[in-house]
């Protein structure tokens, strides 16, 4: 870029002021870190709000888009031709999905899988309600912000679309009061994200499948912050046997390049007829190709074990700072790398993130008072030790 161009001046002037921006112009990144057009390094916890999971600028995806861009990006009437690519992409995610999962479409984000989901869920059955949670985030797409239990997300967009119900997150019993013959699905993220990384009883989810599968209701489990290893295992509800109809991806799927999918069952496959669905780009072979490559690298390096051992590392420290930072933090939630420490106030946690991005720490804060740490799944101890070091410079100017 220009160095006499001022970046900041204008994304200001041009840019949809929908973000309260950070006055921070990015150039480039390297692994968990970035630097600005300074030059200033700053570690990232945000992993570009969880998708860089391999880390910036990684060498893998790089290869990936490269040779692929040399070959084809865009079929000729994309997914009515077959595709090496997303052949390639096919067999490799069949081989992770939680048992059940064979069919698999592809998106370009994680809104699009969740709506293309409920949408498909509606259509099979002939019902038009669908049960979300309280708290929960499905996208800004309008229906899946009519989704979305946040009703910051969701209510200045009036008219919204109808047939939701919202039930409080984790109270099954709530969820039985609301099943009837009009239900065509409950979506539920295995742990709510943007929600402020809240974990459900170890039960829930086993009978929610349950309680699904009894009135004939599909479950939409929305795996896009959770799954590709950000909880430990390929997807956090994996270590259940559960009966679930759809599975919605994005994020950490191509490693920050813009993708998603959905994987449903058989049975709800047979029911899916010509013309049920479709899109523009629908699983392109470069976005394909860097997904492989993505997926790829996450198996054959054992980022799973890495994930296990920073967690494990991070939650340690962790536990030290409740009794430390008693008076400032409330609590301390999560699973692998996706980590909440909520704090006791609002104007407190935003002085602490600026305070971390002025000693070279970018933080991702949700809900006012949750700071949530999710970094690349590469991030060594080391690399995890010195962004706990700066959190921990910021709490003690504020304790």
């Amino acid at each position: 870029m220009d160095k006499n161009m001022n970046t900041i001046s204008i994304e200001d002037r041009y840019f949809l002021p929908v973000f309260r921006k950070i006055p921070v112009s990015i150039e480039r990144g390297e692994g968990v870190y970035v630097f600005d057009e300074n030059g200033k390094r700053y570690l990232d916890f945000t992993a570009g709000w969880g998708v860089t999971c391999i880390g910036h600028a990684s060498p893998v995806i790089a290869r990936a888009l490269a040779e692929q861009s040399a070959r084809i990006i865009q079929n000729p009437e994309s997914g009515k031709t077959y595709s090496p690519p997303r052949a390639e992409l096919l067999l490799l995610l069949s081989g992770i999905l939680p048992h059940g999962l064979t069919r698999i479409f592809f998106t370009n984000s994680g809104a699009e899988s969740n709506d293309a989901a409920i949408k498909l869920a509606r259509k099979i059955t002939g019902r038009k309600n669908v049960v979300s949670t309280l708290n929960s985030f499905h996208g800004r797409t309008i229906s899946t912000a009519s989704a979305t239990g946040q009703a910051s997300h969701r209510d200045r967009y009036e008219p919204l679309m109808p047939h939701y119900l919202f039930v409080p997150y984790g109270d099954i019993e709530a969820i039985r009061r609301v099943i009837r013959d009009d239900v065509a699905a409950v979506i539920v993220e295995p742990i709510q994200g943007e929600g402020g990384i809240i974990v459900p009883p170890e039960s829930y989810l086993p009978d929610l499948s349950a309680l699904c599968a009894e009135n004939g209701v599909h479950l939409i489990l929305d795996e896009i912050q959770t799954g590709f290893l950000r909880t430990g295992a390929f997807f956090c509800s994996s270590r259940h046997d559960l009966d679930v109809g759809f599975m919605t991806m994005a994020k950490g799927i191509a490693g920050g390049f813009p993708f998603g999918a959905f994987a449903v069952t058989e049975e709800i496959a047979e029911k899916i007829e010509i013309g049920d669905h479709g899109g523009t780009y629908c699983g392109n072979p470069l976005g394909c190709a860097v997904s492989r490559a993505v997926i790829s690298h996450l198996i054959e390096n054992r980022i799973a074990d890495n994930v296990s051992d920073v967690s494990a590392f991070i939650f340690e420290i962790l536990a030290g700072w409740q009794g430390e930072f008693g008076g400032l933090i409330r609590e301390v939630r999560g699973q692998g790398l996706l980590i909440a420490v909520e704090m006791a106030d609002s104007a407190t946690t935003a002085a602490i993130q600026n305070e971390c991005l002025e000693r070279g720490l970018m933080i991702n804060v949700t809900q006012g008072t949750v700071i949530r740490i999710f970094p690349a799944l590469t991030i060594t101890r080391g690399e995890a030790m010195e962004g706990m070091d700066i959190l921990k410079q910021a709490l003690a100017r504020h304790a």
